[in-house]
C-alpha cells in the first residue's frame, strides 16, 4: 500500500513544470484595493477589511480587553518585556483619548524595541555564533550582525535599504560601517570549514545563501528547484541558478569597521609600520618557513594535489575558482600553530626568540578597533554558475548568467561593476527592494502581522506558494503591503498602525456561537492568546525579580547552565549582571542552544525559520518548576517583592501579583495566598515558593 502511494505521487509528478502551474496570487503585482465601507468603532482600514468578511457571516469584534490587559500585551509585542508596576499606574491615570497611543510612541521609541523585533529576524538570518557541524567553532565577530540588526530596527532604517545593506552593502554603501557588518546576511551559512571535498563544500554553501536569500526576503521555496523545476509554484530551475549567479564570486571578508574619516589616517599609520617591520619580518619569515612549509605540508596532504597544488600558485594568477578554493584550503594548512616550531634546534631557537623580541620592540601592528564579518567578491571575474543537472555539482549542464523570476521578471540582470567586486549583487538587491517587487513588501508585512496577531494572513510566512496556506485577507494584505511602501518602508509606522486597530486591542474571551462560524478564528473576531518565546520568558523573569541588566550591545554573554549540561560546554560569564543581560545577547551556539530557549521552541539557526511554532512538553514545565536557576530568580523576586511591600503579607501579595501581571489579585486569590503564607513557620521561605509558583502560571507565561 505504502509503494502504491508513492508510485502515484510520482505519477503525479512526473512531467510537471512550471509552465503547468496555474498563477500564483503572490506572484501577481500589488494593486493597493479600496477600503470597504463598513460599521467599524474605528477609523483604521484594518478594521474595515476584517469587519468587512466577519459581517459577512454576522460576527463583529470581542469587545476590548481591559486597560491593564491591553498595557502588558503591548508591552510584551513591541519590548518583549513585561511593564513596570508605574507605567500600569501612569496608564490607568491617563484618561486622554490618546492615553493609548502615547504608550505605543514611548514603546516604540524605547531601545527594547530594536532587542525584541530583532529576535525574528535572526530567525530568518540563521544568525549564529559558531559553524555547527561537529567542530562546531566560534565565530567571534559575528555579535555585530546582531548589533547591526537592533540598531536598524531602533533607527527604523527602511526595510528597503534594511535588504539592499545585507545583499549589497559593500558595493552599495562602501563607506558605511553598518552596511559592511550587514553582509554577514550572507556569512552565517553552518559551515563545515574542515571538509577535503572543497568544491562540494563550495557549492552547498552557495545553495545555503541562495535558499535563504528566497525565504528571508521573497517567502518562497526557492530551494525545491535546485534540481528540476519546482512542482509547484512558477520557479524553473534555470530560476535558482539565476538568483544563485548573483553570490558567484563568494568570498568570505572579516573587515575593520571604521568611520571614512579614521580609515585614511588608519591605512596611513599601517602602511607606516609595514615599512618600519619590513626587514625583521622578512627575517623571521625566513627563519619559520622551514618549519612552517613542514607543519603545512602535513596538512596538505588531507587534500587532493589539485587542490594542495593551488596555494604555490601566486594569487594574482589564480582563476576566480581557483582563489575560492586557494581561501578554502588555506583556512586549514595555513592555521596557527605554536607546535609547529616545537623541532627547532637551540641555536635557531635562540635566533628565532631574538628576531621575535626586536620584532616586539618595533611597536605592535596597527588594527582597527573592531572587526565584523562581511562578504565580497574575490574579483572582478568570478566562476561561471552552471545549471546543475539533478542539483549534482559534478554534473554541470549550461552557463547561467544572473537574472530574476521568470514568473515576475523574466530578464537576465544588467550589471555594473564597482573597482573591486561584479557588482552583481547590487542587481539582486535593486531588484528585490523595488517598490514593483510582489513579494518583498508582502513577505514583510506578514510577518509583522504574525509578531502581532500569533498567525499570519497568510500562515506560511516563509512559503507564499502554492503548497503554502492561502491569505485569509488577500486584500488587506495588499492594501498593507502598499501602504507600507508608499509610507518609506517604515517598519515602525506599520507596527504602530496594526496595535493601533479595535482588532488588535479585542479581548480573548471565547465566543461558542463565533466559534461554530469561525473555529479557528481566521477571520479575528478576537484576540489570539499566545505563549512567550524562551527569550522573553527570561527577559520577564529577569525583569520581575528585579536582577534584568538593561546593558545594550556589545559580545555575546554565557548565562549559567543547568547542571546536567556537560560541563565547560561554554565559558560561563564571570561577572553576574552581565550573566543577566537581555536574551537576545546570549551566545548562540548551533549545537548547544540555551537550554530555555530550546525547551520553548527557538530555532537551532542551521537554517532560515520564518516562524517558531508552540508545543507544550513536560520538560518546559519540569525545567521551570525544579530548575536551580528558576528557584534562584523566585526568591529574588520575593525579596525584590518585601523590599517594595514591607513585612505585611497582604501588600506583598497584591506587589507580586502586580509585578508578575500587571493586576491585583482577584479576593479568592487574595484568601488563598494569604492562607499558604501565614501556615508556614519561615516568611521569607513562604513567599519566596509562592513566587516562584506565580512564575510558573500559565498567565505568567501567556500574553492575552
Amino acid at each position: 500500500m505504502r509503494w502504491s502511494v508513492a508510485l502515484a505521487f510520482a505519477l503525479l509528478s512526473v512531467g510537471r513544470s512550471s509552465a503547468q502551474v496555474p498563477d500564483n496570487w503572490a506572484f501577481k503585482p500589488i494593486v493597493r484595493p479600496a477600503i470597504p465601507t463598513v460599521n467599524s468603532p474605528s477609523n483604521s482600514p484594518i478594521d474595515a477589511f476584517l469587519l468587512k468578511q466577519l459581517q459577512a457571516k454576522n460576527l463583529e469584534f470581542t469587545p476590548r480587553a481591559d486597560r491593564a490587559t491591553i498595557l502588558r500585551r503591548i508591552t510584551f509585542d513591541l519590548t518583549g518585556l513585561p511593564p513596570t508596576t508605574a507605567e500600569l499606574q501612569a496608564f490607568l491615570e491617563d484618561n486622554s483619548p490618546h492615553a493609548y497611543e502615547r504608550v505605543v510612541d514611548r514603546l516604540l521609541a524605547s531601545s527594547a524595541y530594536g532587542e525584541k523585533q530583532a529576535l525574528a529576524w535572526l530567525d530568518v538570518a540563521r544568525f549564529a555564533e559558531s559553524d555547527g557541524f561537529k567542530a562546531d567553532d566560534s565565530r567571534p565577530h559575528a555579535w555585530r550582525y546582531r548589533d547591526y540588526v537592533i540598531r536598524a530596527f531602533n533607527l527604523d532604517k527602511p526595510f528597503d535599504r534594511f535588504v539592499r545593506e545585507q545583499l549589497a552593502g559593500d558595493e552599495l554603501f562602501a563607506d558605511d560601517p553598518d552596511a559592511v557588518t550587514a553582509t554577514a546576511f550572507l556569512r552565517h551559512y553552518p559551515d563545515e570549514y574542515n571538509a577535503v571535498n572543497l568544491e562540494q563544500r563550495r557549492q552547498e554553501i552557495l545553495n545555503d545563501i541562495t535558499d535563504t536569500t528566497g525565504q528571508a526576503f521573497l517567502g518562497i521555496t526557492l530551494g525545491c528547484a535546485k534540481c528540476h523545476d519546482h512542482k509547484f509554484d512558477p520557479i524553473a530551475q534555470k530560476d535558482y541558478y539565476r538568483i544563485q549567479a548573483f553570490f558567484a564570486g563568494w568570498k568570505e571578508v572579516d573587515a575593520p569597521v571604521l568611520p571614512p574619516e579614521q580609515r585614511k589616517s588608519f591605512e596611513s599609520k599601517l602602511r607606516a609600520w609595514e615599512q618600519k617591520t619590513a626587514d625583521i619580518r622578512r627575517e623571521l619569515d625566513e627563519t619559520e618557513k622551514p618549519f612552517r612549509d613542514s607543519f603545512s605540508n602535513k596538512r596538505r596532504g588531507r587534500f587532493p594535489v589539485e587542490y594542495a597544488k593551488l596555494l604555490d600558485i601566486p594569487e594574482n594568477q589564480r582563476t576566480p575558482l581557483e582563489q575560492q578554493i586557494a581561501a578554502m584550503v588555506g583556512k586549514q594548512v595555513y592555521a596557527e600553530d605554536k607546535a609547529m616550531f616545537n623541532s627547532m634546534k637551540p641555536p635557531v631557537k635562540e635566533r628565532h626568540e631574538a628576531l621575535k623580541k626586536k620584532f616586539a620592540e618595533a611597536g605592535p601592528r596597527p588594527t582597527a578597533p573592531s572587526v565584523t564579518m562581511a562578504f565580497s567578491d574575490v574579483g572582478l571575474s568570478v566562476p561561471p554558475t552552471h545549471l546543475l543537472k539533478r542539483g549534482n555539482w559534478t554534473r554541470k549542464g549550461d552557463v547561467i548568467n544572473p537574472g530574476f523570476l521568470s514568473a515576475i521578471d523574466d530578464r537576465e540582470a544588467t550589471i555594473s561593476s564597482t573597482s573591486s567586486t561584479t557588482g552583481r549583487r547590487t542587481a539582486l538587491a535593486n531588484w528585490i527592494a523595488d517598490a514593483k517587487n510582489p513579494l518583498t513588501a508582502r513577505v514583510i508585512v506578514n510577518r509583522i502581522w504574525l509578531q502581532h496577531f500569533g498567525r499570519g494572513i497568510v500562515d506560511s510566512p516563509g512559503d507564499f506558494g502554492m503548497q503554502g496556506e492561502k491569505p485569509t485577507h488577500p486584500e488587506l494584505l495588499d492594501w498593507l503591503a502598499a501602504d507600507f511602501v508608499a509610507n518609506g518602508w517604515s517598519l515602525k509606522r506599520l507596527h504602530r498602525t496594526i496595535v493601533t486597530t479595535a482588532a488588535y486591542q479585542q479581548g480573548t474571551t471565547f465566543n461558542k456561537d463565533s466559534s461554530r462560524s469561525d473555529p479557528e478564528n481566521e477571520l479575528l473576531w478576537r484576540m489570539n492568546r499566545r505563549r512567550l518565546d524562551g527569550e522573553s520568558l527570561r527577559d520577564a523573569i529577569l525583569s520581575v525579580s528585579g536582577s534584568l541588566n538593561a546593558k545594550a550591545a556589545g559580545p555575546s554573554i554565557y548565562p549559567d547552565l543547568p547542571a546536567e549540561v556537560k560541563s565547560g560546554a561554554w565559558p560561563v560569564s564571570t561577572d553576574q549582571s552581565e550573566r543577566n543581560r537581555r536574551s537576545v545577547y546570549v551566545y548562540v551556539k548551533r549545537n548547544l542552544r540555551y537550554p530555555l530557549f530550546a525547551a520553548f521552541d527557538a530555532p537551532d539557526r542551521n537554517e532560515a525559520c520564518s516562524r517558531r511554532f508552540e508545543t507544550t512538553t513536560a520538560p518546559q514545565a519540569l525545567m521551570m518548576l525544579n530548575e536551580k536557576l528558576y528557584m534562584e530568580k523566585g526568591k529574588l523576586f520575593a525579596e525584590r517583592v518585601t523590599r517594595l511591600a514591607g513585612s505585611d503579607p497582604d501588600k506583598a501579595l497584591e506587589q507580586a501579583y502586580l509585578l508578575a501581571f500587571t493586576r491585583r489579585p482577584t479576593s479568592e486569590e487574595r484568601e488563598t495566598g494569604l492562607k499558604f503564607l501565614r501556615s508556614q513557620s519561615n516568611p521569607s521561605e513562604s513567599l519566596a515558593e509562592y513566587c516562584h509558583a506565580l512564575l510558573n502560571l500559565n498567565e505568567f507565561l501567556y500574553v492575552d
